[in-house]
């Protein structure tokens, strides 16, 4: 009996050894063919504080840093720094416990009301990251009976969080307002309908056309839905975001934001919207029912940073200018740059292989950027995302430039 037991132990633990070895075979086929394919993302290990200039494991010397989403330049500012610091201090490390049972602290509540004040809304819901914010909006708001319209290149936060929700899902070509006026038709039976957009598109650096969206959301009796990820606080006269840029505040009904790139560059993500859609997803949003609350230091850091830009747009409008700079001196040189007068720059190289092999050049000259390549952007539209942040010199930018120039002769791709 015992040698029966201990022969079918040892059968199902082979069994499951096989199944074990065979799927790792399938693991490292994929990974093969990721570095075949030449989109392999290798990351890079920074040694110092995030920044204009930093230290990179393998780099010599400071190596200038063209590629965070530290637009305004705050995620090493001494203020917000220290605000994270004093909030660690009095408040701890984190709270081990979601929201609504032992996670709730006055801080939470001052940088949501601060949150609402900056985007003149009701309300503000707190997030661990933006990515739950879009994961936990649509299933909530949404039901069977709706339908959400969605640009085909929106983020995937946004794709996988209309994933989750039971409305009736349409794509609207990229920015192109006549197909979404047919979708608005095709849809119309709908009890309510959600346009849902980035306000600005991470790869491109172009800005949606949030007023003729806005007429027609008007003209079709649906609501307005923004991702501002990449235009919190730098976008627009005071850095409100695409919203202000555009003149459509009072038109765009939720907004959804980061903290973790222009408010200081930690962690933690947002809605802001009407007050009985905030006090629904306090109740429902299962994102924000089921994750720790932001840890202190991090709520520390991003109130110092959202009172700094309530205080003065100074540092907001030093945006344009260098951006600028960059853009017109890249297009003088002969690359191309996608997008239009936003701080995130693609350089446009079409090959994957290439934009690696470029990055890795650049940073041989000191300058810090990633080529990105499929699956992060379309096959065939491999390019070299830079993005300026106020934290940059003139000096640093036209370092950048003219070591693009000489990485760009010696591939090719300018002459």
């Amino acid at each position: 009996h015992w040698t029966r037991r201990a022969t079918c132990r040892a059968s199902r633990r082979s069994y499951a050894a096989g199944a074990v070895t065979e799927a790792r075979a399938v693991l490292e086929n994929e990974l093969d063919t990721i570095r075949a394919a030449g989109t392999w993302k290798a990351e890079r290990i920074i040694t110092s504080r995030q920044g204009a200039q930093i230290n990179v494991d393998g780099s010599r010397g400071a190596i200038l840093n063209f590629c965070a989403n530290n637009y305004l330049g705050l995620s090493s500012h001494p203020e917000v720094v220290q605000a994270g610091i004093e909030a660690m201090k009095l408040y701890g490390a984190g709270l081990s416990s979601v929201r609504f049972i032992c996670g709730t602290q006055d801080i939470h509540k001052n940088l949501e009301q601060k949150l609402a004040q900056f985007h003149e809304r009701e309300d503000c819901i707190l997030y661990a990251s933006c990515f739950d914010a879009n994961a936990g909006l649509f299933e909530v708001l949404l039901g069977p009976d709706d339908a959400v319209l969605s640009d085909e290149l929106n983020h995937a936060s946004i794709i996988d969080g209309i994933r989750l929700c039971r409305a009736k899902r349409l794509r609207y070509k990229h920015m192109d307002l006549g197909d979404l006026e047919n979708k608005l038709r095709e849809s119309q039976s709908s009890r309510m309908r959600l346009v849902v957009t980035d306000g600005v598109f991470s790869m491109d650096g172009d800005v949606a056309p949030l007023q003729g969206i806005c007429d027609l959301a008007e003209q079709y009796g649906a609501m307005v839905f923004i991702d501002e990820c990449h235009a919190t606080g730098f976008l627009g006269p005071r850095g409100r975001g695409t919203d202000e840029l555009l003149g459509v505040m009072d038109r765009v009904h939720i907004v959804n934001s980061t903290l973790g790139k222009a408010l200081g560059g930690a962690a933690g993500g947002y809605t802001v919207g009407p007050k009985p859609l905030i006090d629904l997803l306090r109740q429902r949003s299962r994102p924000y029912l089921f994750s720790n609350s932001l840890p202190p230091p991090v709520v520390g850091c991003a109130t110092r940073a959202v009172e700094l830009l309530l205080a003065s747009s100074e540092i907001a409008q030093s945006m344009t200018a260098k951006t600028m700079r960059f853009r017109n001196k890249m297009t003088q040189a002969g690359f191309t740059i996608a997008g239009s007068a936003h701080p995130i720059c693609p350089v446009m190289l079409g090959d994957a292989r290439l934009a690696s092999l470029m990055a890795d050049d650049m940073l041989k000259l000191g300058v810090y950027v990633i080529g990105f390549s499929y699956p992060v952007v379309p096959k065939g539209k491999a390019r070299i995302r830079v993005q300026i942040s106020a934290a940059h010199s003139d000096e640093d930018i036209d370092r950048c430039v003219d070591a693009f120039i000489q990485t760009g002769r010696k591939h090719g791709v300018i002459s």
